[in-house]
């Protein structure tokens, strides 16, 4: 059985689970999340089944910027949000809980106590620039053509 076989967002590109859908394309679905964070928590996935963000072709990954790009303002008029929070977690030990990436689409309000991304990280690490220049230089290194 493929990992394809177990994901519930493969099940719901399928139709085999329902879904409140708001957007659908050939390449892109986008779907309220069932357990959301927020009024109007949306979901933005490629169709096609791909587990971590470096995993996913350039043009299904700018399909999904392009489609979360359009549904962020939307949502936020939809339930009429102060603003909004829109962030991947990519693996398990980002909190990625279901293995097909996801953008979500979190809206949010003056009174959420919700706090910036900023505030999902205990302490920052302290590092040298010489440490700053070599994380800079060896991921410059990944090139990306």
């Amino acid at each position: 059985m493929s990992d394809e076989d177990d994901c519930i967002f493969c099940s719901i590109v399928a139709g085999e689970i329902p879904s409140r859908t708001v957007y659908e394309d050939d390449d892109v679905l986008a779907f309220l999340d069932a357990n959301p964070l927020a009024p109007g928590h949306t979901l933005v996935i490629p169709k096609e089944h791909h587990e971590r963000l470096h995993d996913v072709p350039d043009r299904p990954a700018s399909l999904v910027y392009r489609v979360a790009h359009k549904l962020a303002g939307a949502t936020e008029s939809a339930v009429d949000a102060d603003g909004t929070t829109i962030g991947i977690n990519d693996g398990e030990a980002a909190g990625q809980e279901v293995p097909h990436v996801h953008a979500h689409i979190v809206p949010r309000f003056d009174d959420d106590s919700g706090g910036p991304i900023h505030a999902a990280f205990g302490e920052r690490p302290d590092l040298s620039e010489d440490e700053l220049d070599e994380i800079a230089d060896s991921i410059a290194s990944y090139t990306l053509a």
